[in-house]
């Protein structure tokens, strides 16, 4: 059995304001679904966490996951 990739660093805290895991920027739902998902699908997410971590940059407002 192959392992699954996974951005987790073991630091489980939900922002409330982004509704994102400030360890790894999933939302509880990527989270609770993770297992199921396709490898394809699990690396497009991972894809994304940096932007979704980083700060809002001066005179943009933040971005909202769908």
């Amino acid at each position: 059995m192959s392992a699954i990739s996974s951005p987790c660093i073991k630091v489980c805290v939900i922002d409330p304001a982004k509704k994102l895991c400030q360890g790894c920027g999933r939302t509880l739902q990527e989270i609770a679904q993770w297992s199921r998902l396709s490898e394809v699908e699990r690396l497009a997410i991972m894809a994304t966490l940096g932007e979704r971590l980083s700060p809002p940059r001066d005179g943009q407002a933040p971005r909202r996951s769908a």
